[in-house]
């Protein structure tokens, strides 16, 4: 059963992580421009991407579910398990590579790309949150 503190408490900070984000996300040329904004973006990004991926693995671990080895793969066992969409899965699947180019190649990040994924993807993450409250509803786990 899934440990619904667990979920609410992780729930809450992807959430925070968003608006943090669309509190300071400014047009593209602003954000090139200012290392202050392009790191609380990109520190944002990579708390909710982090927590995401922590989400899925707990549920998938509460549920006696395998657990795989990457991240990339733990959104596509949560949608075979239909508790996301399979297309939320692909999309988060190629997200976990943003988390660990921020968390191992800092210096080598495409700075545009950061903006066009703060800009138009942060919806997925809300809509991570979303699926599984809804299977939480859904299922009584």
């Amino acid at each position: 059963m899934v440990d619904k503190a667990l979920l609410a408490r992780k729930v809450a900070a992807i959430r925070d992580a968003v608006e943090r984000i669309r509190g300071v996300l400014p047009e593209r040329e602003a954000f090139l421009a200012d290392r202050t904004v392009r790191e609380v973006v990109t520190l944002n990004l990579f708390v909710a991407l982090q927590e995401c991926m922590a989400l899925a693995s707990h549920w998938l671990a509460d549920e006696g579910w395998e657990v795989p080895a990457s991240y990339r793969e733990v959104f596509r066992a949560l949608a075979d398990h239909h508790i996301i969409p399979g297309d939320l899965a692909g999309r988060l699947s190629s997200a976990s590579g943003l988390r660990n180019l921020v968390a191992h190649q800092y210096g080598a990040i495409d700075w545009t790309r950061i903006h066009e994924i703060a800009s138009s993807d942060l919806p997925d993450l809300l809509e991570f949150c979303e699926a599984l409250a809804k299977a939480v509803e859904a299922g009584g786990r």
